[in-house]
């Protein structure tokens, strides 16, 4: 889909209200497009100011604005994120995926309500996020269309990057943030934040580069110690520190406390983008971290080995499908039905402290479905007889043995 395909048509266009979002808007109206600014509230902590947002886009050309509130769908599939442990190349909690399903899923009804049915969203055509547009979209909607302006040949005659656009919003007027030496791109949600691009591209920039905006840097937490308690309900946390919650007053919470202590913050990764380049990030997950973490400690005592080789490569898989965008299809609904089956036992109270930047266990309490006994204990107690184990060894002996007598050794 091309620029020739919107003239006098309506669009929904997926708006931060940033550099992106203000030149395509623009862009899009001088081209003779009307354009619906939606902005999904997903509890981003660097912009909640939606009449500010709703502003900036109006002075840019949009028709209408629709502010959709989708704070507790991102808690919720946080949540899950973490009952699914879906950190993406052991780094990486998977915020921004996460953000890109709520927003897709949250702007599509607005459309049908309006009787629009091309989406439009700034997503470059290298990175990850124009993939899980489009496929959210064509799943859940497949008689829309998507409109992509960076994989349009009109668009990028006119906007080479970051400075070109700039020029442009300066040359007519419009309220943009972005500065020309603004050293990297950030991207929010209540998960966490994204930074990327800018000088964050080359690989002599270290992380300490970034200016952390949902905590602080390990070594400027506090000198001592804080402890954290969280209880879960079926996979569920419901009391942080005695205290009732829900799933998205559990993951402020999570974000203030790990913040504060420098959990999740920073997090340096040269990842595998689904568009087979490399780039670099740095992440600020800080409650996604410190809740993950300690739902970790839980799933370590309620599975045993064959459940947790099944798990491992069913969050592995999860993870992929959710990065790459496939949320909705059968084999991740089927991958995430599984994992069901472990979050119906994550009961338990968990305990961990946390200090400059990590978390580490304390005590476990109250978990019905612990497979840990005595019966693993060095000293005389429990049911397991130490003399059972000689023929459970013979039996092994016999394999061991006629692979050396093989000469498969």
């Amino acid at each position: 889909m091309n620029i020739q395909d919107l003239k006098g048509k309506t669009i929904a266009f997926a708006a931060s209200g940033g550099l992106d979002s203000c030149t395509i808007t623009h862009w899009l109206t001088e081209q003779g497009v009307k354009v619906v600014a939606c902005t999904a509230d997903l509890a981003q902590p660097d912009e909640s100011d939606f009449g500010a947002i709703e502003k900036r886009m109006r002075a840019c050309g949009a028709v209408d604005f629709v502010g959709i509130p989708l704070q507790k769908q991102m808690a919720d599939i946080g949540i899950e994120g973490i009952q699914a442990q879906t950190c993406y190349e052991s780094r990486y909690w998977t915020t921004t995926p996460l953000g890109r399903q709520v927003t897709t899923a949250g702007i599509l009804p607005e459309m049908k309500k309006r009787g629009i049915s091309i989406f439009s969203h700034g997503a470059t055509g290298r990175g990850n996020d124009q993939v899980r547009f489009q496929l959210i979209t064509n799943m859940l909607e497949p008689s829309f269309g998507v409109y992509a302006p960076w994989r349009d040949e009109a668009f990028l005659n006119r906007f080479g990057g970051r400075l070109q656009m700039i020029d442009y919003c300066e040359q007519h007027g419009l309220p943009i943030k972005a500065t020309r030496d603004k050293p990297y791109s950030t991207d929010a949600n209540l998960l966490g934040l994204t930074h990327e691009g800018g000088k964050l591209e080359s690989l002599q920039t270290p992380a300490h580069f970034v200016t952390p905006e949902m905590g602080v840097w390990a070594e400027q937490a506090p000198d001592a110690p804080e402890q954290f308690t969280v209880r879960f309900e079926k996979g569920q946390p419901v009391a942080i520190n005695g205290a009732p919650v829900d799933a998205l007053k559990a993951i402020l919470i999570a974000n203030q406390i790990g913040g504060k202590h420098g959990i999740g913050i920073g997090l340096h990764l040269v990842e595998n983008r689904f568009v087979g380049v490399k780039s670099r990030g740095v992440y600020e997950a800080p409650g996604m971290e410190l809740l993950g973490t300690a739902y970790g400690f839980l799933l370590q005592l309620i599975m045993d080995r064959r459940a947790h080789e099944l798990f491992t490569k069913l969050s592995a898989e999860i993870t992929k499908q959710l990065y790459q965008g496939y949320w909705n299809d059968v084999a991740t609904r089927m991958a995430r039905k599984a994992i069901a089956e472990v979050t119906a036992l994550a009961t338990g109270t968990i305990t961990v402290a946390v200090y400059k930047g990590n978390v580490s266990y304390v005590n476990a309490t109250d978990a019905p479905h612990s497979l840990f006994t005595n019966d693993g204990s060095m000293e005389a107690e429990g049911s397991f007889d130490h003399k059972d184990s000689e023929g459970f060894l013979g039996v092994l002996g016999v394999h061991a043995r006629a692979i050396a007598k093989a000469g498969q050794v």
